[in-house]
């Protein structure tokens, strides 16, 4: 499973646009003085009542002479990331609606104008370019398919540094989307570990997986009891390993990897139900910023944890007032066997906790009171290092996924006091779940590693969201690999 971008970036001039089919034209609030195909621009203002600073609350789509078609925008002063990657998304999807084989991207104004705008411009349009799953009809034979992006030029902008790394975070976000789309008919445990063998052949990860028998001798009851529900026994917690020359740093990512869920016992309605092939999104995510780290060849050596299970019903589930041990001895009184998640991640995080990275990071679709607190606009961030979490929410910010963070108070611990037990798994009246979670997890962290808890409420968003057009939209991706390159 090779995931790769294929458009290619060029640098071109203004006698491009006369030969371009497909262009978008990114503005700045006062009009430049010279600008291509203004007659056509002007024409279609007046037409439609609107004036030059219209194009920063809506784009325009002109038909210019000849049969190409262009797309207008205004990126006002002031714009944050988001609502300027937002814009572009609008601006660009009649063009990228048609299938161009090449897209030319006209960036004007100031200096850093045309910079931040060639980029985002950049990332935009690579992204919303990707190919992903399809299963309808006709459109998933292969010689059917329509023809991919291959070639974005940009006029206006010189200079091609940072646009690889681009590349890079784009790569890992079809990864983290195709993978989390994949209907879980085709993606079970099985075939999930597989494709992850397959793509750390082809990346040079090295990979190492701990079965349901091995985690079984090695007291890892906590994900022992989740993947025990299943038919074939075929959990597992895989670990890859990113080694460059000359790492300076050592960072590991851990995903949550629920291919399926059912709820268990506690069986989810029809519903809730719907969709949870993604709740093996966290995983995907923490696979999409390795790839982007590889490509981009950051120096520090990355461990990858995935926590790589299904939560069914069957004769050996876990059961509610189930005790179990985890890998690190606490043990756990089972309160609800939908608190899947925090489960798998416990011996997840005891493992990756055990090699001593300098810091390390978790993503999961884990719960629902996150996305009663944030909707699906935002993620949730918590941790055991405040400065950790506030670099977060001004990389999220600067990159374009937002995120908030959330108390991390000890006393929460009372709410998971259990009378037969070391710890609660949960509590049944709901409340600040994603906090008591997140104070779950962190009795499985050994070493007091610096450590993010992702909550990812943001995961999946109808109509897109900032800069990507799809409904699962890779969100973490960004934000890590620009958090690992800063921290």
């Amino acid at each position: 499973m090779s995931i790769t971008l294929k458009q290619d970036f060029a640098i071109a001039d203004e006698k491009s646009l006369a030969a371009s089919s497909h262009l978008l034209f990114v503005l700045p609030a006062t009009r430049p003085d010279q600008l291509p195909f203004s007659a056509a621009l002007d024409a279609k203002l007046k037409r439609t009542s609107k004036k030059y600073s219209d194009l920063s609350k809506s784009a325009l789509v002109v038909d210019l002479p000849g049969g190409a078609v262009a797309s207008w925008v205004v990126l006002a002063e002031g714009l944050t990331t988001f609502n300027r990657q937002t814009s572009l998304r609008k601006a660009i999807k009649p063009l990228l609606d048609e299938k161009p084989k090449a897209l030319t991207i006209a960036v004007y104004g100031s200096d850093d104008e045309r910079k931040v705008a060639a980029k985002d411009a950049f990332y935009v349009a690579s992204v919303n370019a990707a190919e992903l799953p399809a299963r309808k009809g006709k459109s998933s034979q292969k010689d059917e398919a329509p023809a991919a992006l291959e070639k974005i030029a940009i006029v206006g902008w010189q200079e091609a540094d940072g646009f690889a790394q681009i590349s890079a975070i784009v790569a890992g976000s079809i990864l983290a989307r195709s993978l989390t789309m994949t209907p879980p008919n085709e993606l079970n445990p099985t075939q999930y570990r597989n494709k992850i063998n397959e793509l750390s052949k082809l990346n040079g990860w090295q990979y190492q997986e701990f079965d349901m028998k091995k985690l079984t001798q090695m007291g890892a009851g906590a994900f022992v009891a989740v993947g025990q529900g299943s038919d074939p026994l075929d959990a597992a917690i895989v670990h890859l390993t990113y080694t460059p020359k000359k790492a300076e740093k050592h960072i590991a990512l851990v995903g949550k990897g629920i291919c399926f869920d059912t709820g268990g016992h506690n069986l989810k309605p029809a519903k809730y139900m719907s969709g949870m092939h993604e709740d093996m999104n966290g995983s995907a995510v923490a696979l999409g910023v390795l790839l982007a780290a590889s490509q981009a060849e950051l120096p520090m050596k990355i461990d990858c944890w995935l926590a790589i299970a299904q939560n069914h019903i069957g004769p050996l589930a876990y059961k509610q007032n189930d005790v179990v041990t985890a890998l690190n001895g606490t043990t756990i009184e089972i309160v609800h066997t939908d608190a899947e998640g925090r489960m798998v991640l416990a011996d997840t995080l005891t493992l990756a906790s055990r090699e001593k990275p300098d810091w390390m990071i978790d993503f999961a679709t884990l719960t629902g009171s996150m996305v009663s607190a944030l909707g699906d606009r935002y993620s949730g961030v918590l941790g055991n290092t405040p400065a950790l979490l506030c670099k977060a929410v001004g990389v999220g910010a600067a990159v374009g996924e937002r995120v908030c963070a959330f108390p991390f108070d000890e006393d929460y611990d009372e709410d998971l006091e259990s009378s037969i037990a070391d710890v609660k798994q949960c509590t049944l009246e709901g409340g600040a779940d994603h906090v008591h979670a997140t104070r779950f997890l962190a009795k499985f962290i050994e070493n007091d590693i610096p450590w993010i808890h992702v909550d990812l409420s943001s995961s999946n968003r109808k109509g897109g969201l900032g800069g990507v057009g799809s409904d699962v939209n890779g969100f973490g991706v960004a934000l890590t690999f620009e958090l690992m390159k800063q921290y």
